[in-house]
Parts: structure tokens; C-alpha cells; sequence
């Protein structure tokens, strides 16, 4: 007697399914927790820095004060990009989208790579340092060029935040607007097993470089459903205007079944929380600046959808001030999925490294519905 076989379950965009242990990040989507390596995302945003937090996610614990310094230093003196790579850059046609130039630098960075052959765990995250120092000088570069500017080179004294800003709008920041730079990076530099990080660990699978690792995190987090979601938040904000227009706009939006950009998440049925700490930084920046329309708008459209989504999971995330505080901060915003890049290449790299210690090629399955045994037909016998 044959054995009746279990019906196959399709896990429509990998839902609830587990592709490895880790010990790197966990969200508690009901409570509203995330916790890198143990330690909350408050925690971390009120006391760490992106360099050490970056360390903390790689190697797994909090660096002591000479490991940080060495890893700082590490990581500012590679931030230069070669002649002739910078040289690439300036041949892209200025029209290009900032995310496909990243994609296509940091590609290319593998060329220069003096042991490119080399993939001991050390010389891994060596590379993906190199990749994750120079991806802010690729980005500030290409957009200084296409406005005519020349590119600023990196100093190695600034934080990797506050180089970035002196890399992109050409002067020194205020040390208050490098402190919000770098809690922006933080919050953004891990976020479990999201789609570019399982990008990431499928290619590291392979035991592919950690150039086309990373590239691959870069085109995944290109697609509009993933990386795009605060400038689209940042759109409805401005396209909305002004506060007295919120409600009008959120009504008309829930009546057509349009989504409120900057709401809602796959993980987290309550707050998003590193939407709390950016709202407050938010509201801090654009006091400092004297440019609260923008904020009071974006918080009129949250106390408006709130009142009207009540009952629902559906509550603000990342997305709904991060672009407000990058528009503040004076970064364009075709550039704000680059910087999510540039800080996210931190949990790539500790995701990759970490399926890497008991690598498993990853091969599903897909149930194959389509016909069989059909008759080969010569291609004269065959309808138009």
C-alpha cells in the first residue's frame, strides 16, 4: 500500500519559514523590541556609535576602547577610492540612478581587492570593511559630480557619519548633525532576515566574494518594495504640504485602498521602534533648523491615519520620519536608499559571515504545476 504523501505548503514570500540560527538580531514584532547582539536598539542609539556597533555585529561583542580605535582607524583609512575607480564614476552618465551607481562601484571595487583569491573569515570581513568604508565616498562623489562639483576627499578624524556629510555637502557638520547621522546609520545597520539580507546569505551560500555578497544585498534593496519606502513617505509628506491638509489627504487614501507610505511592516504588529527614537530626533532636528512644517505635516498625517487605521496592526515604522531627518540633514533623496545601504552593509556582512560558519548551499524548491510529456513538434509543422 502506497504511502499517502503530505500536501506541499507554499510559503508565499517565505513567511515564517527559518533559513538558519543566529545570534545576530531579534525582533519582537508584538512587543516592539529589536535587539542587536543582545543589546535593544535604544540602547544602542542613545549610548554606541555606527563604528561600534558595526564591530559589535561582526565580531559579536562590544569592542574594548583599543579594539574600537583600531577598528575606526581601520575603517577610515579605507575610504579613499582608487584614481582610476573614481575616474569610473565620473564616465556614468549624471542622469544615473545613485543606487545603480553604488551597485555598479562596489562591483567593481573587486578589481582592486589586493588578495581577491583570499577567503579566510578575516580576510572576508576585511573586504567587506573595505566595501562598507569607501560606499559613502562613492556615493557623496557621484552626486557632487553630476551637480559639477568636485568630489571632497574622506578625512580620516571624522566619525564615518560626519565624513559622509563633509563628503556630501563639502564643509565640516555640526557635531549635532553627525550625532544624528550616525543613530540614522545604527538604526538602519541590521534587521534580521529581511529580503536583502537573505539576498546576501543565499550568495554567501554559494561561497561567492564578498563583492557580489554585498552587490547582491544593493540590487535587492534597489526594489521599491524594499528600500524605497521613505523617500515614497518623504513624497506624500511634501505632495500633502501643510498640516490642515493631513486628514483630507489620509481619508482620501484609505477610501481608494491606497497604502500611507511610511505605515505598516511585515514583522512589527505594533510601533516600529526605531520609528520612536527617529520622530523624536525629528522633531529635534527640524527645532535646531528652524524647519518644523515639514515634521508637524508628517505628524499630522500620523495623528490622522492613527485615529482612522485604530483596531488595525498596522502602525508608523522607520520609513515615516528617516527621510525627514536625511531631507533636514540636507540629503537629497534619490540618495536616501544609498545611505540605508551604506549602513546596512554592516548586518549583510555579519549575516553572511555567520551562515559562512556552517555553510549550507541554499537550493528550495519551487511545486512545478505546468504540463508534461507533451510531443516535440518540428518547427515547420508548428501555428502561427
Amino acid at each position: 500500500m502506497c504511502a499517502v504523501k503530505d500536501p506541499v505548503v507554499i510559503h508565499k514570500g517565505l513567511d515564517n519559514v527559518y533559513v538558519k540560527e543566529s545570534k545576530i538580531c531579534f525582533i519582537d514584532g508584538e512587543a516592539s523590541k529589536l535587539f542587536y547582539r543582545g543589546y535593544s536598539i535604544e540602547a544602542l542609539a542613545s549610548h554606541s556609535t555606527f563604528e561600534e556597533t558595526t564591530y559589535l555585529l561582526i565580531y559579536g561583542s562590544l569592542p574594548t576602547r583599543s579594539q574600537l580605535e583600531d577598528f575606526t582607524k581601520r575603517i577610515s583609512l579605507y575610504r579613499s577610492l582608487e584614481t582610476s575607480l573614481l575616474q569610473l564614476i565620473h564616465s556614468f552618465p549624471i542622469t544615473s540612478d545613485p543606487m545603480d551607481v553604488l551597485r555598479t562601484a562596489v562591483s567593481a571595487l573587486g578589481l582592486y581587492d589586493p588578495q581577491p583569491a583570499s577567503d579566510r573569515i578575516e580576510d572576508r570581513i576585511d573586504k567587506a570593511l573595505r566595501i562598507m568604508a569607501k560606499a559613502p565616498t562613492i556615493v557623496a562623489a557621484f552626486d557632487r559630480l553630476r551637480n559639477g562639483r568636485e568630489p571632497m576627499p574622506p578625512r580620516t578624524e571624522l566619525s564615518h557619519a560626519a565624513d559622509f556629510l563633509q563628503m556630501l555637502i563639502g564643509k565640516t557638520p555640526g557635531d549635532y548633525d553627525a550625532h544624528i547621522m550616525d543613530v540614522a546609520m545604527i538604526l538602519h545597520a541590521e534587521h534580521e532576515m529581511n529580503a536583502s539580507t537573505f539576498s546576501c546569505t543565499v550568495t554567501a551560500s554559494t561561497l561567492a566574494d564578498m563583492y557580489s555578497i554585498i552587490t547582491s544585498g544593493i540590487g535587492t534593496l534597489r526594489g521599491p518594495l524594499h528600500g524605497g519606502a521613505n523617500e515614497a513617505a518623504l513624497k506624500t509628506v511634501l505632495d500633502v504640504g501643510d498640516p490642515s491638509k493631513a486628514d483630507e489627504y489620509v481619508v482620501r487614501a484609505l477610501a481608494e485602498k491606497k497604502r500611507i507610505m511610511g505605515f505598516g511592516h511585515r514583522v512589527y504588529k505594533t510601533w516600529d521602534p526605531r520609528y520612536v527614537i527617529l520622530k523624536k530626533l525629528g522633531a529635534e532636528l527640524a527645532a535646531q533648523k528652524g524647519e518644523t512644517k515639514l515634521f508637524e505635516t508628517a505628524t499630522a498625517i500620523e495623528e490622522s491615519a492613527l485615529r482612522h487605521l485604530a483596531g488595525s496592526p498596522i502602525f508608523p515604522n522607520v520609513d515615516s520620519y528617516s527621510g525627514i531627518v536625511f531631507h533636514t540633514l540636507g540629503i537629497p533623496t534619490d540618495l536616501f536608499i544609498p545611505v540605508f545601504a551604506m549602513s546596512r552593509i554592516a548586518g549583510w556582512t555579519a549575516h553572511a559571515i555567520e551562515y559562512l560558519q556552517a555553510n549550507r548551499l541554499i537550493r528550495p524548491k519551487a511545486l512545478y504545476v505546468g504540463q508534461k510529456e507533451l510531443p516535440y513538434v518540428p518547427i515547420d509543422s508548428r501555428q502561427e
